[in-house]
């Protein structure tokens, strides 16, 4: 064998082998491949669900706050309308 035929010999098995490789890792094989190395079906860990639930329960702490905030804003809003003019009647 010539040694200028095993170069595209070699070329030619490499695409073969990385075309077979990469259609195969597209399909259901790789997917589930994909699954196992993520750490499982898809389900969260019990600790991400900690996180999230610890996340859910900050964030509404964070509304209850804000909604107490725009409380006193527009309380202190009506206080100073009335200081401007105290003839005029507080808003609701």
């Amino acid at each position: 064998m010539d040694p200028g035929d095993v170069a595209p010999m070699i070329v030619v098995s490499m695409l073969a082998l990385v075309t077979g490789a990469v259609m195969i890792f597209r399909g259901p094989l790789g997917r589930a491949i994909a699954r196992r190395i993520e750490g499982g079906a898809g389900l969260p860990s019990p600790e991400v669900e900690a996180r999230l639930s610890d996340l859910e329960h900050r964030l509404s702490d964070g509304e209850q706050e804000r909604a107490e905030l725009l409380e006193r804003l527009e309380f202190a809003e009506r206080v100073l309308l009335q200081a401007k003019d105290p003839q005029r009647e507080l808003p609701r």
